[in-house]
């Protein structure tokens, strides 16, 4: 009964640990988010899941939501403001070199 509970207790593990990186990955792709905020909001979770010893997904539900849940709360809506505006000027400036480059036949 004690190898059953160490592969339960694994495969809660291993899924802890994907909601965990599917979460920083999806938070780091929220505009204005940085380093600090990633740190910030991992802490967070980690901290209430360690003290509940609830499951992220059971405690915060999809990482993807929350991820963007979470931008919104720490990132200061003029500084997500401005990274969406510098990723719509990349973009665009990304699609007229495309375009450039059509031309010349490179």
């Amino acid at each position: 009964m004690a190898k059953k509970d160490r592969t339960t207790d694994a495969a809660r593990e291993k899924d802890r640990e994907k909601w965990m990186a599917r979460f920083q990955v999806r938070l780091a792709m929220q505009p204005g988010v940085d380093r600090a905020v990633v740190l910030q909001a991992v802490k967070e979770v980690t901290t209430h899941c360690a003290d509940t010893e609830e499951h992220p997904r059971t405690a915060f539900g999809d990482p993807d939501a929350y991820a963007v849940q979470a931008a919104a709360r720490l990132v200061p809506a003029d500084r997500a403001a401005r990274a969406r505006r510098h990723g719509a000027a990349v973009d665009a400036l990304d699609s007229v070199l495309k375009g450039a480059r059509d031309v010349a036949g490179l």
